[in-house]
């Protein structure tokens, strides 16, 4: 099957309206395209049932969709536990592009789920809400890279999840120079920690700056067997 013979359906949570098969199909065939080419597919095919994550690490995948469709649903998730600078990036992006952002903010805790609970965090904090912000849709996209760690370094750019949705992942190929060329080509906005020793931003308590030549997520759960948040494992 071919990007010219997949139908334009109507997506649904849980739409199987293409078989696993045809997902690795297609996931072959978009190695081969642009990532505005596979947001296009994705927008055709599936919007208004379709929402893309965003970390606010950088506005790259933003940035390519709303040249796809501005009406795309951005989906941030406010933790609680976020830097005042991806806080901030997340306003200047908004207004920037005049997004349809969705905040799926976290209820208030007694005590520091991190501290309390730092292996369930993650899941209880980020997942739960990612589960919120994608119940009614039928398929979702994230800024996910090969290229970022081992642990997706066989990421496909288009397959099913655990909840039944198709996950795209535009730019699952690029490079960090590609991400990088893009950014100065069309002066993307950045979050400021990047510049300050923060190739991977998470959350404020479980990210910590990375020194030369150290892996770009090594700050992330640093000293933990922990490297994913689970986000992209579900």
């Amino acid at each position: 099957m071919t990007i010219a013979e997949t139908p334009v359906g109507v997506g649904r949570a849980g739409d199987h309206d293409l078989t696993d098969q045809e997902l690795a199909e297609l996931s072959a065939e978009f190695e081969r395209l642009p990532a505005s080419k596979i947001i296009q597919w994705a927008v055709d095919r599936y919007a208004p049932h379709l929402a893309m994550t965003a970390s606010m690490t950088d506005a790259v995948l933003i940035d390519l969709a709303h040249r796809v469709d501005p009406a795309i649903e951005v989906v941030f998730i406010d933790t609680g536990y976020h830097f005042p600078e991806t806080l901030a990036t997340v306003e200047e992006v908004r207004r920037h592009y005049g997004l349809n952002l969705r905040m799926m903010t976290v209820a208030r805790q007694d005590e520091a789920l991190w501290a309390a609970d730092p292996e369930n965090c993650c899941s209880a904090v980020k997942v739960g809400q990612l589960d919120r912000a994608l119940a009614g849709k039928a398929a979702w996209m994230s800024g996910l890279r090969r290229g970022e760690a081992g642990t997706r370094a066989g990421a496909p750019i288009v397959s099913r999840d655990l909840r039944g949705l198709v996950k795209v992942n535009p730019i699952a190929t690029w490079s960090d120079e590609d991400v990088a060329e893009y950014i100065a080509e069309h002066d993307v906005i950045v979050n400021p920690l990047t510049k300050r020793g923060y190739p991977s931003i998470g959350c404020m308590p479980c990210t910590t700056p990375v020194a030369t030549g150290e892996d770009p997520r090594a700050g992330r759960w640093r000293g933990k067997a922990k490297t994913e948040c689970g986000l992209h494992l579900a």
